[in-house]
């Protein structure tokens, strides 16, 4: 089992398959590195793909303070898997928890980001939505406590941005909901409450985020409502970005709806790969509707 360790001594515990140019794969809150196997599968073909644990998610660590998860650490931990491969630049792929490390990763070292697809990512982010999620994240870590992850999980799994999954693939989703039931208990409460918790919204970090020029695709299911409204925000704010749309697919999109996302994230790749990735337009960020802007217009 390969480990690497971080600065503040957490092992974290990752895979690699396949040569070429690297992904890194990081997965969301009711994943782990399993989460990406239709991923790794089709994109180990022709890239080096990485996957691995978060803090909190044996085979990696699980610490026991609640201040060793947050934020930050989370988007330090892909540098220190990335360093521990010697690997400088990365296409990086992130889902839900993973779109917000992803993100903040590339804001604070977009010189090792060759290009970002930031999925399923604005749960919590919302300007009016930021008082709802702190406190449905809090009892919710409460929970993973007092019943366990074996027996809360199975609520988490039928969370109405889930069903979508287990309405489409139901061998897949209880695949899904029985790796859910066996994560720590008490690593998914400290991940739910320092990492999810406590995360900057992203409406706080317009500035930072209008500044991004590393190539983005910004995925969505169409029934991910909580993450609607934010990939929007985040296809207005990154010039750099496009925004895709799954249609009749929610919060587990990698997994509901592995082919077309293999399929759009690879598209979106080969054209960053060959160069033909650009920043968006300016002609096209206008309040008109039909007539072009007055080009002597400030």
């Amino acid at each position: 089992m390969a480990h690497c360790t971080t600065n503040d001594g957490v092992k974290l515990y990752f895979e690699e398959v396949g040569e070429g140019t690297s992904i890194i794969f990081v997965h969301e809150f009711a994943g782990d590195f399993r989460s990406w196997e239709p991923q790794v599968r089709h994109f180990s073909r022709k890239y080096r793909c990485i996957v691995f644990n978060a803090r909190g998610y044996p085979p990696s660590d699980v610490p026991q303070d609640p201040e060793m998860y947050d934020q930050d650490l989370a988007r330090e931990d892909i540098r220190t898997v990335l360093d521990s491969l010697n690997i400088e630049m990365a296409h990086v792929i992130g889902l839900s928890m993973g779109g917000f490390a992803a993100l903040h990763f590339s804001l604070h070292y977009p010189d090792r980001v060759i290009s970002q697809v930031i999925s399923g990512c604005g749960y919590g982010a919302g300007e009016g939505s930021r008082e709802q999620f702190q406190r449905e994240t809090t009892e919710a870590a409460d929970r993973m406590e007092s019943e366990t992850m074996a027996v809360f999980g199975s609520t988490y799994a039928l969370g109405p941005t889930r069903v979508q999954f287990q309405n489409k693939d139901p061998r897949g989703w209880i695949e899904f909901e029985t790796q859910l039931r066996d994560h720590s208990s008490l690593g998914s409460a400290n991940t739910m409450r320092g990492v999810q918790r406590r995360r900057p919204s992203l409406y706080n970090l317009e500035d930072d985020l209008k500044k991004i020029t590393v190539p983005t695709l910004i995925l969505n299911g169409d029934e991910d409502e909580p993450c609607l409204d934010v990939s929007l925000y985040l296809k207005r704010t990154i010039t750099s970005s496009a925004l895709a749309l799954l249609p009749r697919t929610g919060h587990t999109c990698n997994l509901e709806e592995p082919s077309l996302f293999n399929q759009l994230c690879e598209t979106f790749i080969h054209q960053v790969d060959s160069g033909r990735w650009e920043l968006r337009d300016r002609r096209s960020m206008t309040t008109s509707i039909i007539s072009a802007k007055d080009p002597h217009e400030k």
